[in-house]
């Protein structure tokens, strides 16, 4: 089975008609560029080196013309398939699990010669078929991505003010800490991770923590507004700067959250708070992001551009550096061996912060209750519609 399931249904509903309006509709932000350039559509935390993309220019020989990406996968999903997006661009990346079959099912995107990424021998071992997350680059069998990213959400936290470090997504829900947890407001992170502790404690039997069926996430919704009745959760945080305002003003001592927001937070904290981000016992969601040729790039003969520039996305240089700015796992092996090769760019204390990031981040991939992301569940109206209840509550 696929690991990232999609409700074709639900994914395709309403293409038609917004297919009128998606194909005049124009996208601003797209950056002037020669016809050479290779045109993608991503998100600004896909680059590395520099605040712009001149280093990744730099490092893969291209010319590149960035688009910033919409935050919604089926806006995006919409704009391939019924809009203009193949015309515009030549790559884009997802924006989650599902993404490359739904797209690659509809001839949005194209197979990959992976012979002429020279870099792929490279790639981690878990993406070889038969592999954990073979079938987050593939569709019928066929390699229709290049990984760029990855990770594991957890729950970031406040050492200093806490005393211990938490090992279980139980800590959220002890009444000491009424008040200073916080949760993401995102039905996709914050369902499946709550699916997976109260799976793995055996509160509430579930099947699937990442396809859950209607009964079960009524369940989980359940379970979560008996809490926010009780006041035990201070806020559903909305965007990156809000979740790092809440950790670094010390209005919560927990947060469920990405990993970057931990990292932003404990720079910002300095001395008066100590924030990392933990392994739960539990497990956790499991992500990827990937990038992907359009049909229109492969027209407008683009593949060899797009082969250089995920070349450099299973570079030790791109997963060095994601890795140490953003805590991005980096999907090539050899990167512990790169930063420890490289001394003027990752001096002794930095190489020894980024290897322990690296070390953490391989552990909270084995926990056995992890799950990966799936945004097309098939009963994607039950979530949306105990969401809203859990939110009116």
């Amino acid at each position: 089975m696929n690991q990232f399931q999609f409700n074709r249904r639900v994914l395709l509903q309403g293409f038609a008609a917004a297919a009128a309006v998606a194909a005049t509709t124009r996208i601003p932000g797209v950056s002037a560029a020669s016809d050479e350039a290779l045109k993608i559509w991503a998100n600004p935390i896909h680059k590395v080196g520099a605040k712009d993309w001149s280093a990744m220019e730099a490092q893969s020989g291209l010319k590149i013309a960035f688009t910033t990406k919409s935050a919604r996968a089926d806006e995006a999903i919409q704009k391939m398939v019924v809009g203009d997006g193949s015309k515009l661009f030549d790559a884009l990346t997802d924006n989650g699990g599902g993404m490359e079959d739904a797209l690659a099912s509809q001839n949005a995107i194209v197979p990959l010669d992976t012979s002429k990424i020279a870099n792929w021998k490279n790639i981690l071992p878990t993406y070889a078929e038969g592999g954990a997350a073979a079938d987050t680059i593939r569709h019928d069998g066929k390699v229709v991505a290049t990984p760029m990213i990855s990770n594991a959400d957890s729950m970031a936290y406040d050492f200093k003010a806490l005393g211990f470090h938490p090992d279980s997504w139980g800590i959220m829900f002890d009444s000491q800490f009424k008040g200073y947890v916080a949760l993401q407001n995102d039905f996709g992170p914050t369902l499946t991770n709550m699916a997976i502790y109260l799976k793995q404690s055996g509160k509430i039997e579930i099947d699937d923590a990442a396809d859950m069926k209607p009964d079960e996430v009524k369940a989980v919704c359940q379970y979560l507004i008996d809490f926010k009745k009780k006041g035990q959760f201070r806020t559903f945080w909305d965007g990156f700067q809000n979740g790092v305002g809440l950790l670094t003003s010390g209005e919560v001592l927990m947060s469920s959250c990405w990993e970057p927001i931990q990292i932003v937070a404990q720079k910002k904290t300095g001395d008066e708070a100590d924030i990392r981000y933990g392994t739960m016992k539990e497990g956790h969601q499991t992500w990827n992001n990937v990038i992907m040729l359009t049909k229109g790039g492969r027209e407008r003969g683009m593949d060899d551009a797009y082969y250089q520039l995920a070349n450099i996305y299973l570079s030790p240089w791109f997963g060095a550096r994601t890795i140490a700015g953003l805590g991005f796992g980096p999907q090539m092996i050899g990167v512990d061996e790169y930063i420890k090769a490289n001394p003027e760019d990752f001096p002794p204390a930095e190489q020894e912060r980024v290897i322990s990031v690296l070390e953490s981040k391989i552990a909270r991939y084995a926990v056995k209750g992890n799950a990966w992301q799936n945004v097309f569940p098939t009963h994607i109206r039950a979530y949306q519609d105990w969401w809203a209840r859990l939110q009116a509550a």
